[in-house]
């Protein structure tokens, strides 16, 4: 099987022709490609220099972006995608390999208790974790690591749901979750990276909620809004129960209750169902 690394860069020169250094003393990969995701630096040339290929952004897209685009020109069986910035060992690119001719179609580098990641981070990637566990009923160790191995041909199928931003690893491992893919994980430890960051505290407090809606979106979407309906639901009884023991009356707030919760029931019932179309396939597919 012929095997691809991805690479998304944006103004990586610190890191990024050490990576591909790396990477080819392997000698186990056909081909490297380099996403320059509009650097204002000498990325490309640097990238360039060291003997990947590289597609240029003429601006910056975002992580997601550069990932479908790097996930379309691959020409492997496999794709390896990993960070260029240092923090990914491309001596782990062997473990994911080994995993995949296993037989697993989706291999995560599951991030070891000791790489680098401030205590925030580290919080929130286990409420990630404990939430997507819950909600695909199978064991997530690292959600949003974005060094993984998958089977090119079925990471395609999900490009188009891929956001243009960080998330496209929870977007990915979820969907292969719910198309009933295999999916595997390796221990790694992620070193701290070279250069400066571009996570920004204010926009991934942002991301932090709207990816958690995007899990329970992405998945069953019913497994979210059916707990909260049902608290509803004894609020509104036990409200209910109160009021018509010690007032003789049933209140507006009872009515409140009782229709919020049947809304968000209805909701979602009907998630769940554009949910599943998203995941069909056209039938002409089949034959």
């Amino acid at each position: 099987m012929a095997i691809s690394v991805v690479l998304p860069a944006k103004n990586e020169s610190g890191a990024i022709g050490q990576t591909i250094e790396r990477i080819q003393e392997l000698q186990l990969v056909d081909e490297i490609i380099v996403i320059n995701d509009g650097s204002t630096d000498n990325t490309q040339d640097i990238a360039e220099t060291a003997g990947a290929k590289v597609i240029t952004h003429p601006y910056s897209k975002g992580n997601g972006a550069a990932i479908k685009t790097g996930a379309r020109n691959a020409t492997g069986d496999i794709i390896i995608f990993m960070d260029a910035d240092g923090q990914h060992d491309p001596n782990d690119i062997k473990k994911l390999i080994e995993k995949i001719e296993q037989g697993y179609d989706l291999v995560v580098g599951a991030r070891q208790k000791g790489s680098q990641a401030s205590v925030g981070r580290g919080v929130a990637n286990s409420l990630y974790n404990n939430l997507a566990t819950y909600m695909s009923d199978h064991k997530v160790e690292d959600l949003t690591s974005g060094f993984r191995a998958v089977r090119a041909e079925k990471f395609r199928e999900f490009v188009y749901l891929l956001p243009n931003g960080f998330s496209y690893p929870t977007t990915s491992t979820m969907a292969f979750f719910r198309a009933g893919y295999s999916v595997t994980y390796v221990p790694i430890h992620a070193a701290k990276r070279i250069g400066k960051s571009h996570i920004h505290p204010v926009k991934d407090s942002v991301r932090f909620f709207l990816i958690i809606f995007k899990i329970a979106t992405l998945y069953s979407p019913l497994k979210m809004f059916l707990p909260i309906a049902v608290l509803l639901f004894m609020m509104a009884t036990g409200w209910y129960g109160y009021t018509l023991y010690e007032y003789q009356r049933f209140t507006n707030m009872s009515a409140l209750l009782y229709t919020g919760s049947i809304m968000i029931f209805l909701m979602g019932l009907i998630s769940e169902q554009i949910t599943a179309l998203m995941y069909k396939k056209d039938e002409r597919d089949l034959f």
